[in-house]
């Protein structure tokens, strides 16, 4: 594997203090900064299968292009979860690569069968969506046999029938895996080693004697916002009905090991599995399906209006009445007194707003105040909640705002595709906008600029969303972190698992090391 000196730098910098650049046959001259630890952990990951877990703004990509440029001139296939991403990961090889451009390729299901094999067998840099190069694997479109290293980005991604585990599975050679949060479950994150073949663990938290000189603080604050009473009342019919459902399958034997007021989602869904062990195909597994479905329909309506107000809960409720057909459950969930109770309360106040709005306004409103020419990212799990927020910053004379959403269109609202997506993250860059008004789409695989605030309008219970959100911030300058949670709601159940996850993930990350 030996070719040139590995990741010698410049002899020409004599000054203290003065830049110093990696120098490499495959690496142009003065695009990556030499960093100690980033050489360490690249020279490590180029002769054993490695995954790479390192903060958000620490230079995993960097890592990639240095052992990228020791396997040179070998093929090489470079993965990443989404389009976007994948086209990131180009441009980044164009950029710091001293190879041949015609010998890097983009490949995705877009392009024929046909002309995918020619690609594959000619270019030397791959770089993919992992399904598209299974599927042809599968076809026997082509092998992997030449190939001297795959990269694996977004790891945390190869569980289960995940594309990544079956490419993995099919090659032999080297491996480099990348992440910023692995999760905090012990087990999983051991059976995705598993499944990737690592045998080496590269990892650092913020506080490491090796990276904390090369990234910045982030503030994080949490405010408390009380919940509005009139909120309450519209509230308090929902949560009869979520209790009658779940008293019911309580008898059953259904969802019996938790308190009601501790039973999350992710229990409803599972209970899905338990009917179905329990009663099989008997005439009781039918009813108990429906109940099942209306709690998890009065589950989101509750945390729509405690967590989002009312105008996301009555929009959750046109679609059921914009639908040409209902299932049995949904004519039930519609039917049922206690939701026609909560809708009628929410429609005599339908002008209310969630109490966190007029806080989100004073957060930016102060943000501006400290810095004109701040950019700004606020996160919403929910599009309905987008009008809300965007309605409200307009008047301040400051904002200029975006919304920035997926591809899916939902009911008649259209998504974004990638050209406008791309579009709008250019002008957030350029500052043509300051504030980004976002869903989950914005937590990972779209180059982002470094912003100054981002504002988690409710908290995720994932904490590999929510150290993808965080990492918006604090890249180049410190950063704040803002979250709202509605106080004696979902929104501290899921700050607090969110908060113990990440807590745990860090511990199990010094400990695999």
């Amino acid at each position: 594997m030996a070719q040139t000196k590995l990741f010698m730098f410049r002899e020409d910098t004599p000054e203290y203090g003065k830049d110093e650049y990696v120098t490499h046959k495959y690496i142009k001259e003065k695009t990556i900064l030499s960093k100690q630890f980033q050489t360490d952990i690249a020279k490590s990951a180029t002769s054993v299968n490695t995954v790479v877990i390192l903060p958000t703004g620490l230079g995993k990509t960097i890592i990639a292009f240095l052992v990228i440029a020791e396997i040179l001139p070998k093929k090489i296939l470079f993965l990443a979860p989404t389009k976007p991403l994948v086209m990131q990961h180009y441009e980044s090889c164009k950029k710091f690569l001293k190879f041949g451009e015609s010998k890097m390729v983009m490949l995705s299901g877009s392009v024929s069968p046909k002309k995918r094999k020619i690609l594959f067998q000619e270019a030397t840099i791959i770089i993919s969506t992992p399904q598209t190069i299974k599927n042809d694997l599968e076809n026997n479109l082509y092998t992997l046999d030449k190939f001297g290293l795959v990269i694996f980005d977004e790891m945390h991604k190869a569980v289960e029938n995940y594309a990544y585990v079956e490419i993995a599975k099919r090659f032999k050679g080297l491996i480099l895996a990348l992440t910023a949060s692995p999760g905090s479950r012990k087990k999983k994150i051991k059976q995705i080693f598993v499944n990737l073949k690592i045998k080496n663990v590269e990892s650092r938290v913020r506080d490491d004697i090796d990276v904390k000189d090369h990234i910045k603080n982030i503030k994080l604050d949490w405010i408390k916002v009380p919940m509005d009473e009139a909120l309450r009342k519209v509230q308090k019919p929902l949560h009869d009905l979520f209790l009658e459902k779940v008293a019911k399958l309580n008898k059953l034997g259904i969802l019996t090991y938790k308190k009601p007021d501790y039973i999350s989602k992710k229990d409803i869904l599972g209970a899905r599995m338990s009917i179905k062990k329990r009663f099989g195909r008997s005439p009781y597994a039918f009813a108990t399906y429906n109940n099942q479905a209306v709690l998890l329909q009065s589950y989101h309506c509750l945390e729509l209006i405690e967590t989002q107000g009312i105008e996301p809960f009555l929009k959750y409720i046109e679609k059921f009445n914009e639908k040409k057909k209902l299932s049995r459950s949904e004519q039930m969930f519609l039917k049922h007194n206690l939701l026609k109770k909560g809708v009628e309360l929410a429609n005599k106040d339908i002008s209310l707003s969630h109490p966190k709005l007029n806080i989100l306004k004073n957060i930016v409103k102060d943000q501006f105040k400290k810095e004109n020419d701040s950019l700004i990212l606020i996160f919403t799990q929910y599009r309905n909640t987008i009008d809300s927020i965007e309605a409200i910053l307009k008047t301040l004379p400051q904002s200029k705002i975006h919304r920035f959403v997926g591809q899916a269109k939902q009911g008649s609202v259209k998504g974004m595709n990638q050209k406008e997506q791309k579009k709008i993250i250019d002008k957030f860059r350029k500052r043509e906008i300051n504030i980004l008004i976002a869903t989950s789409v914005a937590e990972e695989g779209i180059d982002i600029p470094n912003v100054n605030k981002v504002i988690f309008y409710e908290p995720v219970p994932s904490e590999i969303r929510g150290i993808q959100r965080k990492g918006r911030t604090g890249r180049s300058h410190i950063g704040e972190v803002t979250i709202l949670i509605t106080e004696g709601t979902r929104d501290e159940a899921y700050f607090y698992a969110s908060t113990h996850k990440e807590k745990k993930m860090q511990n199990i990350i010094k400990g695999m090391r």
